[in-house]
């Protein structure tokens, strides 16, 4: 805690920042700002956002952050959008951010309906929640005047999904020296936090080989037998309970008909773990597995190195992880714990991953309100009491920032 040597008392410190006539303003209008919030979460949702095409939606968020009175509103080179709400020190901003980007493909139909309070669309929860939550944030600071010690970042991401590989918050952290605590907030329940980054790392695999008909050219080597070979000897790989780390082959292709000897086989490899010496200990056994799969399956025919493989890294999310006495993960749960909520601590990926790789204090936040489907074409958003959702992050973020003459920060 800045200023202090001492432990401290994270709850009491949470307590008299709720306590703050200014920040009970702040909660007070986050819960009155709910319907409105629910209809911008759905108007920016209507707003396609595929993967590598979030520019629309950015344009959007770029007009309602100048809108709302954020400094210095912009997009950077990656497709970020960010503004400030400036405090009295610059040295260590805060940043609170959400992603653009859906997994939905370009093309997706998003039509918002309503059902009994409940609304279905594509992305209204992954990650619409997150962005109408930082919209709302901006405007209860701006209502309750509340001014941070630490200049306060709002940042829409890009790339955060899939093959995006957080391209958004890579990009962040490459050019910018002045982020001293990052907040992602995700859909999800308001006593969900994530201080553990699970890591990843991808793989496209393609083997290739002559190819041929399977009767005039048997005795050749096959590019689906070399993959195969690769699959079976992945799947036998051993993996540690603790540190978490869990892999597999989530796609496969190739060939060209049943009477082929193939000349092309392509699989997809996924590989995890919450400790990045486990998941790179992980990927040399894999890879391994596929240069022994090439050459068991050129020997079975000793006709030469015939069958070849290409392995191309499509996905490196980093992994790292914050013990729970950190001062960040301390102050989420005192702050969830203030709301008569039990804190869970799940681990996952996401933009924080970047951040905690980084050790720069960082936490992925769960914006409130009901949600399921996620990913799917049926996925949904149940406003009821989403606020509480803000309201923890706020007063997560006015902790990582501290208020000017009234609450310093709880970072170090």
């Amino acid at each position: 805690m800045d200023g202090q040597n001492q432990s401290p008392n994270f709850s009491k410190i949470v307590c008299d920042l709720r306590a703050l006539p200014s920040v009970n303003d702040a909660l007070t209008y986050l819960a009155a700002d709910n319907d409105r919030t629910t209809t911008e979460q759905i108007e920016l949702t209507s707003i396609p956002a595929p993967p590598f095409k979030e520019s629309k939606k950015a344009a959007w968020m770029v007009h309602r952050f100048q809108t709302l009175g954020l400094t210095d509103v912009h997009t950077d080179d990656e497709g970020n959008v960010m503004g400030l709400i400036q405090g009295n020190s610059d040295a260590k901003k805060i940043v609170v951010s959400a992603h653009l980007d859906t997994v939905f493909s370009e093309g997706t139909q998003i039509k918002p309906i309503i059902k009994d309070g409940i609304v279905y669309a594509p992305g209204i929860s992954d990650d619409g929640r997150g962005l109408a939550v930082l919209l709302t944030l901006i405007r209860a600071l701006s209502a309750s005047g509340i001014k941070p010690q630490r200049t306060l970042l709002f940042v829409a991401t890009v790339g955060e999904e899939g093959l995006g590989d957080l391209r958004g918050v890579k990009a962040l952290f490459k050019t910018r020296r002045d982020i001293g605590g990052f907040i992602s907030v995700e859909p999800g329940s308001p006593d969900r936090i994530t201080a553990t980054a699970v890591g990843s790392h991808r793989y496209s695999i393609t083997f290739t080989g002559p190819g041929g008909h399977s009767f005039g050219n048997f005795g050749i080597p096959s590019a689906i037998h070399a993959l195969g070979r690769a699959i079976a000897k992945i799947s036998e790989i051993q993996v540690p309970d603790n540190p978490v780390t869990t892999f597999t082959v989530g796609t496969v292709s190739g060939g060209t008909s049943i009477n082929s000897i193939a000349q092309n086989a392509e699989m997809g490899l996924d590989m995890r773990s919450i400790s990045q010496e486990a998941l790179l200990e992980l990927e040399n056994k894999a890879l391994a597995c596929i240069h022994q799969a090439v050459e068991e399956e050129n020997a079975r025919w000793k006709k030469g190195e015939l069958i070849k493989a290409v392995i191309r890294l499509v996905g490196d999310r980093p992994a790292g992880a914050q013990m729970k006495d950190a001062p960040a993960v301390q102050t989420a749960m005192a702050v969830i714990q203030d709301f008569d909520l039990e804190p869970k601590l799940l681990p996952m990926s996401t933009d924080s991953n970047v951040a905690i790789h980084l050790d720069i204090p960082a936490l992925t936040l769960g914006g409130g309100g009901e949600c399921g489907g996620m990913h799917t074409l049926e996925e949904f958003y149940n406003p009821k009491n989403a606020y509480i959702g803000a309201q923890t992050v706020l007063l997560t973020a006015l902790a990582f920032s501290g208020i000017a003459e009234a609450s310093p920060s709880v970072l170090p």
